[in-house]
């Protein structure tokens, strides 16, 4: 095989993992969102650092990236874009809204500043603050957590049914199970899921 023709089929073979990765962390599962991270953390900081120059500031950001993709990963379509270009996408975004965010800012002025008129000074972000954004990885964790109590088949029902929308007919369709099955493991999901997210004091979802 020629050198260009394997290139290419690697990294195929890698689009592949991390598309396999993804799905499989839509359902919950925590090894593989694991293997996303390391298969996808150093380039994606890479893309944040290209905007984002502070180290410090970066690394942080990769981690709200990736609570982003663990919340969004079930949203993620295979038939519009790679999923290295769907992660990027989400990075550089995350990146540019700090640089929003750090402009809004009071700034300290000594000689010497560059007074050069920046674009993003005159964009508003309607981003969650500092604040917001340590709270929703707060509560990330904690669901997260709560989400690792449940059986397997009661994680895979609840992200069928919530993540991608589908009805509890599809659901036992998608799954090979009764539909009586699949509303118990829903039902008893759900519960302890609430029951979970109230003992650490998060709001569970109605």
């Amino acid at each position: 095989m020629p050198e260009n023709d394997a290139a290419r089929a690697a990294k195929d073979a890698h689009q592949a993992r991390l598309a396999q990765a993804l799905a499989r962390t839509a359902l919950g599962d925590r090894a593989a969102f694991r293997n996303l991270y390391e298969a996808s953390a150093a380039p994606l900081l890479g893309v944040i650092l290209r905007i984002q120059r502070d180290r410090a500031v970066a690394e942080d950001l990769l981690q709200e990236v990736f609570v982003k993709i663990w919340n969004a990963a079930g949203s993620y379509d295979a038939r519009q874009s790679q999923p290295m270009t769907w992660m990027t996408t989400i990075a550089r975004h995350r990146a540019i809204d700090s640089l929003r965010r750090a402009q809004g800012e009071p700034r300290r002025v000594v000689a010497g500043d560059d007074d050069e008129d920046d674009p993003l000074d005159r964009v508003a972000s309607p981003d969650p603050g500092p604040q917001e954004l340590l709270a929703q990885a707060i509560e990330a964790r904690v669901m997260r957590a709560c989400l690792g109590g449940l059986s397997s088949e009661q994680q895979q029902s609840l992200a069928l049914a919530f993540y991608d929308g589908l009805s509890h007919g599809e659901v036992a369709s998608h799954l090979g199970q009764p539909l009586g099955t699949i509303k118990s493991w829903l039902r008893r999901g759900m519960q302890a899921l609430r029951s979970c997210l109230e003992q650490a004091g998060v709001a569970a979802a109605a």
